[in-house]
């Protein structure tokens, strides 16, 4: 008797689980800390919480949540394209940028086809590649885990349909520049998807560049500088062309009314955004002057940075860590990242110093 699970695609069978930051209930439960007593700092989350008019436009909306939202979440796409500077027609939305990166998988991935993706990076995309029948083609960064232009347009063939850069990159935190992103789009006919979750933290963004090619795609999400991770809304800035075609293989209803209603709200929030900018960029800072004594910081220009504890094992550092109630990110889950990188959300000024005090003292042992 044939069994279920043997209808399983085969594309899956060698797909790796995703691997998420540790949460805070896991480490009370593991390690006998009470919960007030962790800070996390391994996920990327804000720690400034969220918007407080983003909470309010949540209370305001809770009763209506019997409702569906509207079908593209067409009151926050219209914010949205205010704030990216576009028009509405190069403005898609997903479930978190997740959402968006599926719907592309469908739309433009067929079994056997060829997505390149710059290791290390943010794994989850190897996955959506999987699970969509492509072939994920992992071209190793440099030492200085900048992308390899060359080696990602060697990697070029008839069969590649897509190419995945992360800018700023997680978890190195270092940005592409404009000059090899235009390199690699010029090169090729296949997509580019230029990933920028983290760009409100960044000296720049490239999506004005959708204006001059039709084949680069910028995501971006609400889950970082406006504080609405747990909402999921992901969104990206296409050429045109693409819209329609993206609108018949999303899923329906991606956004629910709530989240289009905080993130109307945190979108307003001005202030609230200015000051989680201002917290990463002191934060930031402070971390770098704080450990770079002690081992090797990495230039970031995200909200973490990444560091290099060798000849510690990333994986004893994080342990020692969690010991004492602080979650940071070990970086082995991350395809050739080795085995000595950590990396850091950027904290409160409090959550700083306790992290640099006892990652000093640890390094130290």
């Amino acid at each position: 008797m044939t069994h279920a699970k043997e209808f399983i695609k085969g594309s899956i069978k060698g797909i790796k689980e995703y691997v998420p930051g540790k949460s805070t209930e896991e480490i009370a439960a593991g390690y006998g800390i009470e919960p007030g007593n962790i800070i996390k700092l391994g996920s990327n989350e804000n720690p400034l919480g969220p918007s407080p008019m983003a909470v309010e436009a949540v209370r305001n909306m809770a009763d209506t949540i019997s409702v569906y939202p509207s079908v593209d979440a067409a009151e926050l796409k219209r914010a949205l394209a205010d704030y990216v500077g576009y028009p509405e027609d190069n403005v898609v939305m997903g479930a978190g940028m997740d959402g968006v990166v599926d719907t592309l998988m469908r739309l433009f991935v067929q079994p056997g086809t060829d997505v390149i993706i710059p290791t290390p990076t943010f794994s989850y995309f190897g996955i959506a590649v999987g699970s969509a029948g492509g072939v994920p083609v992992y071209v190793k960064r440099l030492p200085d885990y900048n992308v390899d232009t060359d080696s990602v347009i060697s990697a070029l063939n008839d069969s590649t349909r897509f190419i995945y850069l992360v800018s700023p990159n997680n978890p190195s935190g270092n940005t592409v520049p404009k000059a090899d992103v235009r390199k690699i789009v010029e090169s090729t006919r296949a997509i580019v998807f230029l990933d920028e979750a983290y760009v409100e933290f960044a000296d720049r963004s490239l999506t004005g560049l959708v204006t001059e090619y039709d084949n680069l795609i910028v995501g971006r999400t609400m889950s970082k500088a406006m504080g609405l991770a747990g909402l999921r809304i992901g969104y990206a800035v296409v050429p045109q062309w693409i819209t329609r075609e993206y609108m018949k293989v999303t899923t329906p209803f991606a956004i629910s009314r709530i989240s289009v209603a905080a993130g109307l709200a945190a979108l307003q929030d001005i202030d609230y955004r200015k000051r989680t900018i201002e917290n990463v960029l002191t934060g930031r800072q402070f971390l770098n002057d704080g450990l770079s004594g002690h081992c090797k910081v990495f230039p970031s220009e995200a909200n973490f940075i990444m560091i290099d504890v060798s000849p510690k094992k990333s994986k004893d550092v994080t342990e020692a860590l969690l010991e004492e109630g602080i979650i940071v990110r070990d970086c082995t889950s991350f395809r050739d990242a080795g085995e000595s990188l950590i990396r850091i959300t950027v904290g409160t000024p409090t959550q700083n110093i306790r992290l640099v005090d006892a990652l000093t003292r640890i390094l130290q042992l």
